[in-house]
């Protein structure tokens, strides 16, 4: 291809990597009730000079793409203020219990916002949210082998989460919704067309649910 001197084989092992830099000073510039925002200054290299960058400074997250025997996924709708819509999502919620296995943040947030049990469980996808402007890192989880979390021991949602609406459609349906522009919750459009590309060999390429999770902010 021209342009491309890589073969095919170096193409495929492209990834991501740590590459630490000379920081200067960091500075908590804003604390919130979940996040906090900080002022880093740093160098690129040592010729260069000081760069001084603010983030949000993020304990990461999990998500879960929950499928059925039938091969449908669960979406839930909820009320999002800061873009003032109701996005049909995935569940999903803050690592923000102190020495929480990530795999056993995502089965509490599925039974909390979902009332769902899953029997397996592997890894989907990782990704930073928005590596420009927070250091949010998301792991999505595929949970099948689903069950109802029973009557008397669900979880009570309160604000916006007591508005959320569920429901099973088709993953066909959803990758269509995606690429349609229909859908805009990262975790869900990730899930969904990660899940549609792993389909083909039935899921067997996944990671398992204990995969090392390196990017994650605690592991850095």
């Amino acid at each position: 291809m021209p342009g491309n001197s890589e073969t095919p084989s170096a193409a495929r092992q492209v990834s991501d990597a740590p590459s630490p830099r000379r920081l200067l000073s960091s500075e908590k510039v804003y604390e919130g009730r979940i996040w906090d925002v900080v002022s880093d200054s740093f160098q690129l290299n040592d010729a260069g000079g000081a760069l001084v960058r603010d983030y949000i400074d993020h304990p990461g997250a999990v998500a879960v793409l929950p499928m059925n025997d039938a091969g449908e996924i669960l979406l839930l709708k909820q009320y999002r203020h800061p873009v003032g819509m109701d996005l049909w999502e995935i569940p999903a919620g803050l690592l923000d219990v102190e020495g929480e296995d990530f795999v056993v943040g995502a089965a509490r947030e599925l039974a909390e916002e979902a009332d769902l049990v899953a029997g397996t469980w592997n890894v989907l996808a990782d990704f930073f949210n928005s590596p420009g402007s927070s250091s949010e890192a998301i792991r999505i989880y595929l949970a099948r082998g689903i069950s109802d979390v029973p009557d008397e021991e669900r979880h009570i949602r309160t604000d916006e989460e007591a508005e959320i609406e569920l429901h099973w459609t088709p993953l066909d349906e959803a990758v269509t919704a995606v690429l349609e522009g229909r859908l805009h919750n990262p975790s869900a459009v990730v899930g969904i067309l990660a899940a549609a590309a792993t389909r083909a060999d039935n899921f067997g390429s996944l990671r398992p649910s204990d995969a090392p999770w390196p990017a994650h902010p605690s592991q850095r």
